[in-house]
């Protein structure tokens, strides 16, 4: 067994404490300790890349899905006026940022009705997609 300091025994109890204070079960605290959260990044280019009217259905459409349960995070954007560098790609429309708690999250938003309900509506609208989903690492 391992030894327990004064200071780890003091970190355990805060944590076991905010746990019960919040309702989680010492069981339910230690799963979500395991699991790594996953961000989402989906790129949109669109077709008629200057309507403004394009523009505004499909951020309109991205707003839907932040209806999905598993959706931790949604931040949706357009191209920032920062400083032009080789390394910053401004050519996309607009971008969604989607934070889900962990892999399963992701795959229940990608077969929920909202999600495919927004990709049926708004395809028509963009040429291209790019996803970059990540992990977290620690």
């Amino acid at each position: 067994m391992k030894k327990q300091t004064r200071r780890t025994f003091i970190a355990s109890a805060a944590v076991l404490t905010a746990g019960v204070a919040t309702g989680m079960s010492l069981t339910t605290m230690e799963t979500a300790k395991d699991k790594k959260q996953l961000a989402h990044h989906v790129f949109f280019w669109l077709k008629n890349r200057d309507s403004k009217e394009d523009l505004n259905k499909l951020l309109e459409g991205l707003r839907t899905l932040r209806k999905i349960e598993t959706v931790r995070s949604l931040h949706i954007g357009v191209p920032a006026s920062t400083e032009l560098r080789p390394v910053v790609d401004a050519s996309y429309s607009a971008s969604e940022l989607i934070l889900f708690d962990d892999v399963e999250g992701q795959n229940v938003y990608q077969v929920h009705p909202i999600h495919e309900k927004f990709v049926k509506e708004y395809s028509h609208l963009w040429e291209k997609v790019v996803v970059y989903d990540s992990i977290d690492v620690e």
